[in-house]
């Protein structure tokens, strides 16, 4: 499939050699940095210092002392408290959170994750009906709630108080609730973009100000809000990136036996990244709720016995192995079904489903099937009263929460934000609903939202990367420095360049999908080893010995103990 690359426009060199001048970095560095609104010292060092000092105060959050005043109260009273998760990676390790946290100071805690086959997403009405005859006083719901009015209703017309800890986007109606959610219209709170589980630290943070308890025992659990971070692709900007960077050095230098335990079983070595929470913690984290139950992946969280992290690690692993299989087999199914609808080939949406499909997966198959045909994407399974219940997926910045809101008195329920989403429909609707979500989108998404796009912030030669008597056995000075931009995620992408005029030594395709290049430049001294993966499509262009264009990551690879640098190639073109 063509690619769109998007090329940022060129810093003024004015700015940007002031820049280098005022930092002592290179100018690659400094566009870099300018491209992310960073322009002075100042911001710089706040950029590549981050510090724990610049988080908000928790109490700009509306209906964050009403929250604090509850909590307060049911620890001084030792109240029976619940704490209520989704059962993706945000909601267990937000559980997980708030239970190792509270683990001493309530007496009467336990913790409760839905199960996403038989309750399905948000607030069930069958748990709320357990925490009622189990005599629950107050429920603390996390990354799940703000859209669960009837069910939260139910809870407090039974005498069940509820804190709401959410990112999601709200309703018209509000449940009756404490709300803490930063994405209320009426929330003055300065940063929008925190995960369910960075919500419910904020709460944490407001009791530790409001009762001045020990910072370091609550700094001490950010590796939690890290990999929640990771795993719910938020951006890493502003207050995530504080929490991210801090929860990393947890993550890497102070690392709890539970997620080392994950990290060996992956066969990973530390220092881990941001991009390696999201593929190597956060899928097996959420394989648990997905094969099985989300409380799996809690209770191997909290568990301070060797034995049974061990034992729940290795469920763990197991749940992630049998995903990765279930996926691979329900894509090629949808992808066949999709194959035999005539009209498909012109839509714009894909909107499929099966009946006896894994509820489990079908958010990845979603994504999978985007990569494939790049299209908003829809999977649906049964659940049980003729419901269908599902995953919603996007391209690029697409809002599919707008585009299903249109939809909504076709739907059971559905809830999310701009770029993923859960619904509910009734099997009798579907057809309805399928026409419906094409027409909406193919009326308001632009024709080059469907096309795959790689943004390129910079256009540099391969002289830029290796200065003169820079040894080519050794990471460069460029790379070194660049690695202090981590974490990425949006809004803070690790830089893609763009080189043209390249030409390759060698070329081999891996495995008849990835392509091994040694590549040059004319005029260049030194040759650069470069991987493209998925990219064997592109080895007669590569081999023709015609000058190409491509664009790349920088990245270090290790082996026999010597780290060299190679370029992740993203897409190659020819040379016009």
């Amino acid at each position: 499939m063509q690619k769109r690359w998007l090329i940022n426009d060129p810093i003024s060199k004015v700015e940007v050699n002031q820049l280098s001048h005022a930092l002592k970095i290179d100018t690659v560095v400094s566009e870099i940095l300018l491209q992310r609104n960073v322009n002075n010292f100042q911001e710089a060092e706040n950029f590549f210092r981050p510090s724990l000092d610049s988080l908000h105060n928790p109490f700009f959050m509306k209906n964050m002392d009403l929250a604090v005043k509850r909590l307060n109260a049911a620890i001084k009273n030792q109240n029976k408290v619940q704490l209520y998760g989704d059962y993706d990676v945000d909601g267990t390790t937000s559980v997980a959170l708030f239970y190792t946290y509270f683990f001493e100071k309530l007496t009467n805690l336990t913790f409760y994750i839905p199960d996403r086959y038989t309750e399905g997403y948000g607030v069930s009405q069958k748990a709320m009906e357990q925490a009622a005859a189990d005599g629950v006083d107050l429920i603390i719901t996390l990354d799940c709630g703000v859209k669960n009015k009837a069910e939260i209703d139910w809870a407090a017309e039974h005498g069940i108080d509820v804190i709401v800890c959410d990112h999601h986007e709200p309703g018209n109606e509000l449940p009756n609730a404490i709300i803490l959610d930063p994405k209320q219209k009426d929330c003055g709170y300065p940063y929008k973009e925190l995960c369910g589980c960075g919500v419910g630290f904020k709460l944490l943070q407001a009791l530790q100000v409001s009762n001045n308890y020990d910072k370091k025992e609550l700094f001490d659990l950010l590796d939690f809000v890290a990999i929640a971070t990771g795993a719910d692709i938020v951006a890493v900007t502003g207050e995530n990136r504080i929490l991210a960077y801090y929860g990393l050095k947890i993550l890497n230098e102070n690392t709890r036996p539970n997620f080392q335990k994950l990290i060996d079983i992956a066969g990973k070595s530390k220092p881990l990244t941001l991009t390696d929470v999201v593929f190597t913690i956060a899928p097996r984290i959420n394989a648990a709720g997905r094969m099985n139950l989300g409380s799996d992946a809690v209770e191997f969280m909290i568990s301070r016995d060797a034995d049974k992290i061990e034992q729940y690690a290795q469920n763990i692993h197991a749940y992630n192995s049998e995903r990765r299989t279930l996926d691979e087999t329900i894509t090629a199914e949808a992808l066949q079904i999709l194959s035999e609808f005539d009209k498909h080939d012109n839509r714009r949406t894909t909107v499929v489903y099966k009946e006896n499909w894994s509820k489990g997966v079908v958010g990845i198959v979603a994504s999978r099937l985007i990569e494939k045909l790049f299209r908003p994407t829809i999977v649906l399974a049964e659940a049980e009263d003729g419901l269908l219940t599902g995953s919603a997926r996007t391209v690029n910045n697409f809002d599919i929460h707008e585009s299903l809101t249109k939809c909504e008195d076709l739907l059971v329920k559905f809830g999310g934000h701009t770029h993923a989403a859960g619904l509910t429909i009734r099997k009798e609707q579907i057809e309805a609903f399928q026409d419906r979500f094409e027409e909406i989108v193919a009326a308001s998404i632009k024709t080059e939202d469907l096309l795959p796009t790689e943004r390129v912030d910079l256009q540099i030669e391969f002289s830029d990367i290796f200065k003169e008597k820079e040894s080519l056995q050794k990471l460069p000075r460029l790379k070194r420095v660049l690695d202090q931009l981590e974490p990425h995620g949006p809004g803070n992408m690790k830089p893609v360049f763009l080189t043209k005029n390249v030409f390759s030594i060698a070329a081999k395709t891996l495995k008849e999908k990835h392509l091994k290049m040694t590549l040059t430049q004319p005029n260049c001294s030194f040759q650069l080893e470069a991987i493209g993966f998925n990219l064997a499509d592109k080895i007669d262009l590569i081999a023709s010995g015609m000058p190409a264009d491509i664009i790349y990551t920088l990245e270090s690879n290790t082996w026999n103990d010597q780290t060299t640098l190679q370029l992740n190639v993203k897409d190659i073109r020819e040379t016009v």
